[in-house]
């Protein structure tokens, strides 16, 4: 019997996307585990595997098709020698989904075969789990049909399981608290300067959601340090003496200084709940990356634990894989805490948005020779200025000054973090 191909979730935050392209054509067999297309979600640009054997017998989306909703009907599959118009129409259901597609897709012509009824998948309704996340949900009391999966085809896994955040309703104060929404655009007027206009990318739609939702509602504070890095450009350098093929970066360095601050000073690697403040365990570390289409965060997990080659080996095959598109979403999302640095870019110094939900972002800027007063005397030192965001809700002032403090001293005593 004929079955929809529906439009995956690749990601927990995916609600629609851009179906870049097909890998397979009309007619075409389909085993279990091909990749049929290319999505295009908030992030990156994912493979789309086939779940069961078959024939692609209709393809329902054409690619390039923008604002796909998820489980929307994208494709029909058929059984090998299944006559497909003949068992569609004994289903009298219709197939393709106008509100599933954006505008932008082409429309088809007076004369085309119109679309095949759908046919609704048996599974449609079922829940997709692995046993272990049925297990911990059941005995957590959680309902896992609440539950967005981030495994294969939607799949539901431990990790999803135990970072479930069940939604609180609002309390009637809370109720009461109408907010205002923004104003809009004012209207641009019809004479000025001559433009192209760029279509807002999913990724571009869901950085201006997610940062105008953080400054929005996240009451941040700022805390600024002037760091001595001599000693950590002189060690580096001894580093890269040493070391044969690719050579440690600034960066590099102060991911593993920011490591073992935060394990100093715990409360800063933190987040937000309604619930509680939930305090992380390990140190997993988000790196703002620019790629063509915007700004992704790839994390290094548990950097306190690694060497400086490992986190420069795993953050130079990060970064080019997240200006690829090609990063997994247990890849860029989650982490505890975000390192911004413009240093490269000349940037003296700047304020960064928090990356919700974490509790704090560290904005490094260049590294630049600066007089200072040393041993009571006017001396020249090699000096970077670093801006420390604060969501207050989770970090208050006196710990946000205690992780800058513990960060500072490991910068200008380098050697500590051999130890």
């Amino acid at each position: 019997m004929p079955t929809e191909i529906l439009m995956p979730a690749l990601s927990p935050t995916m609600t629609e996307g851009k179906l870049a392209r097909w890998l397979k054509t009309e007619g075409e067999a389909v085993k279990s585990g091909d990749v049929l297309a290319e999505i295009e979600t908030d992030k990156a640009t994912m493979e789309f595997e086939a779940a069961d054997d078959g024939v692609l017998a209709r393809i329902l989306v054409p690619e390039g098709s923008d604002g796909v909703k998820v489980n929307a009907p994208i494709a029909i599959l058929t059984e090998e020698g299944e006559d497909v118009a003949t068992a569609a129409a004994s289903l009298g259901a219709r197939a393709s989904s106008p509100a599933a597609v954006s505008p932008s897709a082409p429309a088809p012509d007076a004369g085309e075969t119109p679309a095949l009824p759908a046919i609704r998948a048996p599974s449609e309704t079922r829940i997709f789990a692995s046993p272990l996340a049925r297990r911990i949900a059941k005995d957590r009391g959680i309902d896992i049909a609440q539950v967005t999966g981030s495994g294969p085809h939607g799949r539901i896994v431990k990790a999803d399981v135990e970072g479930f955040q069940p939604v609180t309703p609002p309390t009637v104060a809370a109720q009461q608290q109408v907010v205002a929404p923004p104003p809009p655009a004012p209207a641009l007027p019809e004479f000025g300067p001559a433009y192209t206009e760029q279509p807002n990318s999913p990724m571009r739609k869901t950085i201006a959601r997610r940062l105008t939702e953080a400054k929005s509602t996240i009451p941040h504070f700022y805390l600024t340090v002037d760091c001595n890095i001599d000693a950590l450009l002189r060690l580096r350098g001894e580093l890269n003496a040493r070391l044969e093929g690719a050579k440690l970066s600034v960066n590099d360095l102060l991911i593993r200084l920011v490591a073992l601050a935060l394990r100093k000073v715990p409360a800063a690697n933190a987040s937000w709940t309604e619930q509680a403040i939930r305090l992380y365990t390990d140190v997993d570390i988000s790196i703002a990356v620019a790629t063509p289409g915007g700004l992704i965060t790839p994390i290094i997990k548990s950097a306190d634990t690694k060497g400086l080659a490992t986190i420069s080996a795993e953050m130079k095959e990060l970064a080019a894989r997240a200006r690829d598109g090609k990063l997994k979403p247990e890849e860029y999302q989650g982490g505890g805490f975000t390192i911004s640095n413009l240093g490269m870019y000349g940037i003296r110094d700047f304020a960064a948005i928090i990356n919700p939900p974490q509790g704090c972002i560290l904005a490094i800027g260049a590294g630049e020779q600066r007089p200072i007063v040393k041993a009571g005397a006017l001396a020249i030192a090699t000096m970077m200025t670093c801006t420390l965001s604060v969501d207050h809700r989770v970090v208050d002032g006196a710990v946000g000054a205690e992780f800058l403090a513990a960060f500072k001293t490991l910068v200008e005593d380098p050697l500590a973090m051999m130890l």
